[in-house]
């Protein structure tokens, strides 16, 4: 089948894959801790006969057993992955489906700046896995079960710079309805759609009825067709083994309402099998496709936040840039990221959208420099960034490394600009600001001005970006050089407002320099932007001024709605206190460890010590700023990477308080010894290793026995240790069963101590089945279970 074959078909016809492998294979004897992408070879008779019976049940597309067929999972396996994937897609193709699809799983491991794998090490992996699907004939390549939209990022890039094949992605969300790293469907949507793939959606981790909402949401804004392949309901135990609540007749029905509301690719993932495909057939034929009309968005994201800039006004942090700041130069020439990432997070604090990141200093190395600064900031912050730079080359490193739909600053008029900077935009589906200027400079005229952003627009479309994600800055010269070109900016932006439809972006501080009292002349000229129908200012956040002008014109414009957050911050006088003045402050350790400054966290431990004693300072400010970045993780507030760079944090201090520990012969802090590990056959341990930085941060002293833990190897470490609290986790609904088991074999042992369990497929009603004493959700409540079970107020 062509490539025109399948994504032609997917635009007016359901298409339907086949259901789980992993849960079939378990069926058909699968051992624990063996690998079933080796069947491809060693048992390629029992694969066959499982594609066979897709086939037989109705289903288009067959998925080759290729799930975790990559470097890392098969490095101690006696095959390649060339080897496997060739025979994993060749035994497809004997099965004769309409098409066959490459099937490609999550790592296993975090990204950075989280984790250590990098971005480019993740492509690789990924590439090695494409190529070998590509020659030997697949015919769709699918990314699934993907938890990090960054690392969904290195896939997508991978599958489309190395084949031709159409790319369908599905990422796995929790029952909060978002990913494990905190991605939520808008911004799944915004970011796949925009790195061109050719269907998005959701697989795995809950059953159809729980995945409908994230459905639905991806259908308000994707314009391209949406999948799910759901598990069948939530996993339990019966007889001691692993089943699923939802039955074959109950699943389609799901589906049915899933398919009226707009869905078009539909499968089965853990616990479906054959009899969930052919009901699932039997409703799709009886069904029309449903047109969706998505929403039209002009969206900007990080990996975990999105922001819309229409019909409201979007401030852009212009403090990251060098430009006249003296102290920023300093950093960027010394490769001080420190005070950059400081900068990063008090813009946020200061009511920041999108942060502005320009490191263009003519004396370093403005590529590799980009590179880093927008990993860090974003290890930090969840705002989206808008990439600054003049040099097409630093534009397209940062933002293939970029974790999101970033902004671009910027492309002109110039010909040869736009032919280097627009196909860079439209790979990686970025925003484009686009300056009115071309090869004769900054027009004098509103009219000349508008032409420029016309023929911008007008070849902005020529390569395929859309209207949507164009945005124009009409350009800010300075009052006090030239005067009367001041307010020919404010009457472009009403031109290319009224004419072209598009939004509009402003450095509205230009305006002012070389005056006394700038902040006077930048409010002003703010007002008056804004009343043009300017729509995303960069400016300083932190100036008082300028946000109060922002915050006035959010609620003269209907945005803020009954004047919540207007009153909020100016209705009492403590209130009204400058907002430069509090970020000037200078941060304490709580400060510092929930604004997760991990480079600041062990000098603050330093000079505490002079005064306090360890305890004191792990009481009174680790603990309480380590249960506010929890109680703040819990709601929602933020995600697991700012979670992760609190705990560094934290980490960083703590070294610092065992250092001084053992200067000084001082007993230890630890609040009790617990035993962590992932169960025998799964080496998924992201979680664990979380959970095991967090109760290491509250004091705990934690025994990692890593992954794929032999159930003997529990009971021994445990015995000899004389451990009395135990923590198992597990990703994978196949080693499930293990956890049972080893926690069986700790009560056989006579060992008197309590378990603590977790893990995506795990839930109360599986934890009391599998024999465990308590059931942790995140690690957050690792923590409150392990202060519980040692007698230590929460």
């Amino acid at each position: 089948m062509s490539v025109v074959g399948v994504t032609e078909l997917i635009k007016s016809n359901f298409l339907l894959f086949d259901g789980a492998m992993g849960t079939m294979l378990q069926k058909l004897g699968l051992k624990t801790g063996e690998l079933p992408e080796v069947y491809n070879i060693t048992k390629r008779d029992f694969i066959k006969s499982i594609h066979e019976s897709y086939i037989k049940a109705g289903c288009d597309v067959i998925s080759t057993n290729t799930f975790q067929a990559n470097e890392l999972k098969l490095k101690d396996c006696p095959y390649t992955v060339e080897e496997i994937i060739k025979a994993a897609v060749e035994i497809a193709k004997e099965a004769n489906p309409k098409y066959v699809a490459l099937d490609i799983g999550p790592l296993g491991q975090l990204m950075e700046p989280m984790g250590t794998t990098s971005f480019e090490e993740a492509y690789e992996i990924f590439k090695r896995q494409v190529v070998a699907g590509a020659e030997a004939g697949a015919d769709i390549i699918l990314i699934e079960t993907i938890a990090d939209i960054y690392e969904a990022k290195a896939a997508v890039l991978a599958a489309k710079e190395n084949s031709n094949l159409p790319v369908f992605c599905t990422l796995t969300f929790q029952d909060d309805g978002r990913t494990f790293v905190g991605t939520d469907p808008l911004t799944a949507t915004v970011v796949l759609q925009g790195l061109g793939v050719d269907a998005l959606g959701v697989n795995c981790s809950l059953g159809p009825k729980e995945l409908k909402p994230i459905v639905d949401e991806m259908l308000k804004y994707a314009k391209i067709p949406v999948m799910i392949q759901p598990n069948a309901g939530l996993p339990k135990i019966r007889d001691g083994e692993t089943v699923f609540d939802v039955n074959p007749e109950e699943f389609a029905g799901y589906i049915k309402d899933i398919a009226e509301s707009g869905a078009r690719i539909f499968g089965g993932c853990c616990g479906t099998n054959p009899d969930f495909i052919k009901e699932v057939r039997s409703t799709l034929d009886n069904l029309n496709p449903v047109k969706v009309d998505p929403q039209i968005i002009t969206a900007t994201t990080s990996g975990s936040k999105t922001v819309i800039l229409d019909n409201k006004t979007t401030v852009i942090g212009e403090r990251i840039n060098p430009t006249g700041k003296k102290r920023l130069k300093e950093a960027l020439r010394t490769g001080n990221l420190d005070y950059i990432i400081g900068e990063a997070i008090d813009q946020t604090n200061a009511g920041s959208d999108v942060l502005d990141i320009n490191v263009g200093l003519p004396e370093i190395d403005e590529v590799e420099m980009s590179k880093k600064v927008v990993r860090e900031v974003q290890g930090v912050v969840n705002l989206p960034l808008q990439i600054d730079s003049s040099d097409p080359k630093v534009i397209e490193a940062a933002v293939r490394r970029y974790n999101g739909k970033p902004m671009i600053n910027s492309v002109n008029g110039k010909e040869e600009v736009m032919n280097e900077v627009f196909p860079t935009v439209k790979k990686y589906g970025a925003l484009i600001v686009g300056l009115t200027l071309d090869e004769d400079g900054i027009p004098d005229t509103a009219e000349g001005r508008f032409k420029i952003a016309e023929k911008i627009f007008k070849r902005a479309q020529e390569f395929g970006i859309s209207k949507e994600d164009v945005l124009i800055d009409c350009l800010v010269l300075t009052a006090s050089a030239q005067q009367d070109q001041v307010m020919e900016t404010l009457k472009t932006i009403k031109l290319v407002k009224q004419r072209l439809g598009l939004k509009t972006v402003l450095g509205v501080s230009n305006v002012s320099f070389g005056l006394p009292n700038r902040e006077i002349l930048n409010s002003t000229y703010l007002a008056a932007a804004f009343g043009a129908g300017l729509d995303a200012p960069i400016l300083n956040p932190l100036s008082e001024e300028a946000m109060k002008m922002v915050h006035s014109f959010r609620v003269l414009n209907n945005e803020d709605k009954e004047s919540k957050y207007y009153i909020e911050q100016y209705g009492n006088v403590e209130n009204k206190q400058s907002i430069q003045g509090t970020t000037k402050t200078e941060k304490d350790l709580k400060d510092i460890i929930t604004e997760g400054r991990k480079e600041e966290s062990a000098p603050k431990v330093k000079e505490l010590l002079k005064e306090k004693k360890p305890m004191e300072i792990i009481d009174n400010y680790f603990i309480p700023a380590l249960d506010l970045v929890g109680e703040r993780f819990e709601k929602g507030k933020i995600f697991l990477p700012q979670l992760i760079q609190s705990a560094e944090a934290v980490k960083n201090a703590f070294e610092v308080i065992k250092e001084h520990l053992i200067t000084n012969s001082e007993n230890t802090v630890s609040k009790g010894k617990i035993v962590v590990a992932t169960v025998k056959g799964d080496i998924h341990d992201i979680g664990k290793n979380i959970v095991k930085m967090l109760l290491e941060n509250y004091g705990f002293d934690v025994i990692d026995l890593g992954k794929d833990v032999p159930i003997e190897e529990v009971v021994r470490v445990t015995k000899e240790n004389d451990v009395k609290l135990v923590g198992l986790s597990a990703l994978m609904t196949t080693t499930v069963k293990n956890m049972g088991d080893t926690i069986t074999a700790l009560r056989k042992e006579g060992i008197e101590c309590s378990v603590m369990v977790g893990g995506a497929v795990l839930n109360e009603e599986y934890t009391e089945l599998v024999g465990a004493d308590m059931y942790a959700r995140d690690a957050r409540e690792s923590v409150k279970i392990a202060n519980r079970f040692f007698g230590i107020e929460d």
